[in-house]
C-alpha cells in the first residue's frame, strides 16, 4: 500500500475537510481531519490496521481512549497482538483502572494515536503506560498534524511514527 493509496481513502471517506475549524487544542485550522469518519469506514479501517501492521514490531498493543480504540482494536485483530486502552484519566467507578487491559511490569508497548497535533494527548498515554510499569519509546498515528508533536514527544524519548503527514494529506489542494 502506497502513501498516496491511504490519502484516498482518507478523502473517499469525507474524512479531509476544508474550511475554518477549532481544534481540541483550542487552536484554529484550514482544515480538518474527521476521525470519526475514517475510523467508522470499514475500508479506511482495513487499509490502516495494514498499515500499522507493517510497521509494528512491538509485542503489544496501546490505544488511547476513546479515539484510537477502533484504530487498535482492527489492529490487534490484523497482528494478533494483544492490546490495552490508555484512558485520561482514572475510571471513578468499578476498578478505577486508568489502564484497561492486561499489562505486565516490562511489557514493551508501542501507542497507536489516530491524529497528532500538539502530541499532548499521545505523551500523557505514554506517561500512564510507563507509570504502569510498560517500556513505551514510540507512538505510531494516522496522521501528524506537523504542529509540534514529534518535538515535544521527542524531548520525552519518543519517537512519532506517522502513516501520513499534513503534507501528504493536502498536496495538492
Amino acid at each position: 500500500m502506497t502513501t498516496q493509496d491511504l490519502v484516498d481513502a482518507l478523502r473517499d471517506a469525507d474524512a479531509v475537510k476544508f474550511g475554518e475549524f477549532e481544534l481540541s487544542h483550542g487552536g484554529t485550522s484550514d482544515y480538518y481531519v474527521d476521525k470519526y469518519l475514517f475510523e467508522t469506514d470499514p475500508e479506511c479501517l482495513r487499509l490502516i490496521a495494514a498499515a500499522f501492521a507493517e510497521r509494528i514490531d512491538e509485542p503489544k498493543l496501546a490505544g488511547v481512549a476513546l479515539g484510537a480504540v477502533p484504530l487498535v482494536a482492527v489492529t490487534s485483530a490484523e497482528t494478533g497482538r494483544p492490546y490495552v486502552i490508555a484512558r485520561k484519566q482514572e475510571k471513578e467507578y468499578g476498578t478505577g483502572n486508568r489502564i484497561e487491559g492486561r499489562l505486565d511490569e516490562g511489557d514493551r508497548v508501542v501507542v497507536l494515536e489516530d491524529i497528532a497535533t500538539t502530541g499532548k494527548s499521545a505523551l500523557d498515554a505514554v506517561d500512564a503506560l510507563r507509570e504502569a510499569g510498560a517500556v513505551v519509546d514510540r507512538v505510531l498515528v494516522v496522521v501528524d498534524r506537523e504542529e509540534g508533536a514529534r518535538e515535544l514527544l521527542a524531548e520525552h524519548g519518543i519517537e512519532l511514527d506517522a502513516l501520513l503527514t499534513a503534507s501528504d494529506l493536502l498536496a495538492g489542494e
